[in-house]
């Protein structure tokens, strides 16, 4: 039997937590983590139907994509959807686990799924996420540099893009003199030491700095470890909100439009006015995505899918490309397909269960 803590330990390998926007409350809403998992259910929203369900079918970890704890409660007095929800829960030891944005912003993620739907390739991030990226630098000797650039590159330090293992390195000399507390790899206590070096500079994701740290302490020779970590303004092509890729053979505006409706299984689509040309480059942002409408533009999308697009909003295409609002919960509904997919790939023989219910709140005529 696992821990619940072990299950979170998985749902962070797919969705780091540190990938999460700023406004956004993912992780573990409700529970012990310390609890033994009976099952684990996984749902699009932890409505209190949803907790009925975990009940029914023995799960005591419920798995969401929306955090149906977001804002702060001052009461929970089972007056609203949200407070009748964390009840249930609570009551009846049901842990809650909510991965929102920190899945949206991953490359295999929400808008990965939304473009593997529609068949598009050559796919990349739309609006890569800025500040993520860190330097480490580092210094040792000759002998130490090999052992210690592996054990940074374990640890996740060192990837670019499509490539791994990355550093640069370079030939100096290092100097320093140890006090009576010290006990020098090279040299004596109060001895000027002069010694060849090599500085190491490798780059890596800021939520791996303390793995990073820790590997660097255990495989460095020297006693004192001289090291910088600098933040980098580098944009980091790997994650961030969105995707843009290309449809295999052009499409015309509505049967585009249509094919969508089939594939996202859409009951309505609201769009702008069709630009009269074919649609080949397409840009996807799951749930509401009107804060990049500019940025389809500017890279050259044909069209704009997303959703919850107000009124004005819909004049922001200005003739450029073919703006469309499929739905928000359809936008993002093979998210949950996803999670229980990768759960199940990386803890097989447990329960892990596909929510059977439809928390789409939108109803169409």
């Amino acid at each position: 039997m696992s821990k619940i803590k072990e299950i979170l330990s998985v749902l962070e390998e797919m969705a780091p937590l540190a990938y999460a926007e700023d406004f956004d409350n993912v992780g573990l809403l409700v529970g012990d983590q310390e609890s033994e998992v009976t099952g684990v259910l996984v749902c699009h929203d932890a409505l209190e139907n949803v907790i009925n369900e975990a009940i029914t079918k023995k799960c005591n970890l419920v798995v969401c994509f929306h955090p149906i704890l977001f804002s702060g409660l001052k009461k929970i007095t089972g007056k609203n959807y949200v407070e009748r929800s964390l009840i249930k829960a609570i009551k009846n030891d049901i842990a809650i686990y909510a991965v929102h944005t920190a899945l949206d912003n991953h490359q295999e993620g929400v808008n990965k799924i939304f473009a593997n739907a529609l068949g598009l390739t050559k796919t990349r991030i739309l609006i890569p996420k800025l500040n993520y990226i860190r330097k480490l630098v580092t210094y040792t000797i000759p002998e130490n540099a090999e052992q210690l650039r592996n054990a940074l590159f374990d640890a996740g330090a060192g990837t670019i893009g499509n490539y791994e293992n990355c550093s640069f390195n370079s030939k100096g000399i290092g100097t320093y003199m140890g006090n009576e507390h010290s006990n020098p790899e090279i040299g004596e206590r109060f001895e000027f030491v002069e010694a060849d070096e090599i500085k190491i500079e490798v780059t890596f994701e800021k939520h791996l700095e303390n793995k990073i740290l820790k590997a660097l302490f255990k495989n460095h020779v020297y006693e004192e470890v001289a090291y910088e970590i600098l933040d980098l303004q580098n944009i980091n092509q790997n994650i961030g909100l969105g995707m843009i890729g290309e449809l295999p053979n052009p499409m015309q505006e509505k049967d585009f439009l249509n094919f969508v409706k089939d594939k996202m299984q859409s009951e309505g689509i609201r769009h702008s006015d069709f630009v009269g040309k074919p649609i080949k480059k397409v840009a996807v942002l799951g749930g509401s995505g009107s804060f990049a409408i500019k940025n389809a533009i500017q890279a050259g999308a044909d069209v704009f899918l997303t959703a919850d697009l107000k009124y004005h909003q819909f004049y922001e295409a200005e003739n450029q490309l073919l703006l469309a609002d499929i739905g928000h919960f359809e936008s993002e509904r093979y998210t949950k397909n996803y999670i229980v997919d990768f759960l199940r790939k990386k803890i097989p023989n447990f329960a892990i269960v596909l929510s059977e219910e439809n928390t789409n709140p939108v109803k169409y005529l």
